[in-house]
C-alpha cells in the first residue's frame, strides 16, 4: 500500500508506542512532508527536556525516525503547499494538519497516483476523507 503518513503514526511507530498503525508493514512508501520531520525531532526534544527521554533514547527515536523518512518521498514544505493550506477547508483543520494535508494532496495530483491517508488524528482524518483519501489509524 502506498501511504502519506503524517507524524502521529510515524511517532507512535519510532516510539514503540501503544496503538501504532496496524497497516505500517503494508506500507511500501509514499509521501511524507517535510513537516514531519521536524514536528518528530520537537517531539523527542520536549521528551527530552522533561525528562521522559535520556540521551541515548533521543539518540535511538532520531536513528529510527531518519531511517523511516529514508524509505518515504519527502513533500518540501513549499510555497505552494503553504499558500495551499492558508485557503478555507471544508472541515475545521489546524495550521500544521492543513500543511500536512495539502501536502498530501499536491503529491497526489503531480504524481497523478492515489494514496491511502494514514493519521491517528481524528480532525485530520475528517479533512481527509473530505478530500477523498481512504483514511487508516482513526
Amino acid at each position: 500500500m502506498i501511504a502519506y503518513v503524517d507524524s502521529s503514526v510515524i511517532l507512535r511507530k519510532v516510539l514503540g508506542q501503544p496503538r501504532a498503525l496496524r497497516e505500517w508493514n503494508l506500507i511500501r512508501g509514499g509521501p511524507v512532508s517535510r513537516l514531519a520531520e521536524v514536528e518528530c525531532l520537537r517531539t523527542f526534544d520536549r521528551m527530552r527536556v522533561d525528562g521522559i527521554l535520556d540521551d541515548p533514547r533521543v539518540a535511538s527515536a532520531r536513528e529510527s525516525l531518519y531511517r523511516t523518512l529514508a524509505s518515504f518521498e519527502i513533500v518540501e514544505v513549499s510555497r505552494t503547499v503553504l499558500s495551499r493550506a492558508a485557503q478555507p477547508s471544508p472541515t475545521a483543520l489546524g495550521t500544521l494538519d492543513a500543511i500536512h494535508l495539502c501536502s498530501a494532496v499536491l503529491w497526489r495530483e503531480r504524481s497523478a497516483s492515489s494514496a491511502v491517508f494514514a493519521t491517528h488524528d481524528h480532525a485530520l482524518a475528517v479533512a481527509a476523507r473530505a478530500q477523498g483519501f481512504r483514511v487508516v489509524g482513526a
